[in-house]
């Protein structure tokens, strides 16, 4: 894409975890997202500002193996880049918002399950009725618990569960978030559990299936949520909190309260193996970016 081309884009957030958005419905005006056009929309002193770009496209006009391979199952990919305009695989706060985009200004039916393509597979958003209401829910497919590994701020360290939840995570429960420290910097983690870096979220407990968290998402630094981890949080909790034998999700699944610094998310872990996040997803702004 030419650097300094103008483009018509939206702003929008999930528990204020915020998102320049992209439309291009048929792949004919971002054309290749490069890094640099990225991190300059992305910086929050001389671009727009936000964790993250959400190119809007639908699969048939997308050539990415994640989109090609969702054809026929979802109109829409989320092509999503972190701020320092890495791709990833999945956000689950970023696929509510373009969610919220398609229903306001895509013509998509809220009344009905919406799948969308991501590289972290196909995701199903419903959407809460009722007039007013933003909450938007997602399927986020089942999570694979992938042992233990450690993470350290400083001269600290702790033990952490290594959850996957379409992005890697390491999960570390302290004694309070403070610390966590700044985050200004990635928390050292094992590059041979990660070799293409890791979401690392740090976590208190607030009551019963009620936890708090921090996270600094690999790519874009600490934010304010982070609906993968949120996820991961909601798995570790509950396989903690489960005496030894027991299905952690129970006969009728598991909701928690997972607080973030943007505001609340709620994770379920159905008795069929999955997991549903549910939030807000806002759209706030339309502009035009010079470049």
């Amino acid at each position: 894409m030419d650097a300094m081309a103008q483009l018509t884009f939206w702003k929008g957030h999930g528990t204020e975890n915020d998102f320049v958005l992209l439309p291009d419905p048929d792949g004919s005006v971002v054309g290749e997202l490069g890094a640099d056009v990225v991190a300059a929309l992305c910086d929050r002193r001389a671009g727009i500002g936000a964790d993250g770009v959400i190119r809007v496209v639908r699969t048939q006009a997308y050539d990415d193996p994640a989109a090609v391979a969702a054809r026929g199952e979802a109109e829409w990919f989320m092509d999503y880049r972190n701020a320092d305009g890495s791709a990833s695989e999945m956000c689950g706060n970023g696929v509510r918002v373009l969610g919220r985009y398609l229903v306001d200004h895509q013509g998509v039916d809220p009344s009905v399950p919406l799948p969308v393509g991501t590289r972290g597979g196909l995701k199903v958003l419903t959407f809460s009725s009722g007039s007013g209401t933003d909450l938007v829910s997602v399927d986020m497919g089942t999570p694979e618990l992938l042992g233990e590994t450690k993470v350290a701020v400083g001269d600290r360290s702790w033990a952490a569960t290594r959850v996957s939840t379409g992005n890697p995570h390491a999960v570390a429960f302290v004694d309070s978030l403070d610390e966590a420290g700044s985050l200004l910097e990635p928390p050292v983690h094992d590059a041979g559990d990660y070799p293409d870096g890791v979401n690392v979220e740090f976590v208190v407990r607030r009551g019963e299936r009620h936890v708090a968290m921090r996270v600094h998402e690999r790519g874009s630094g600490e934010t304010r949520s982070c609906g993968t981890g949120a996820c991961a949080v909601m798995v570790s909790s509950a396989v903690r909190d489960t005496a030894d034998g027991l299905d952690p999700r129970g006969p009728d699944g598991t909701t928690y309260r997972v607080d973030v610094p943007g505001g609340r998310l709620d994770v379920t872990w159905t008795a069929a193996g999955r997991l549903v996040l549910t939030g807000p997803a806002v759209l706030v702004a339309r502009g035009e970016w010079l470049g």
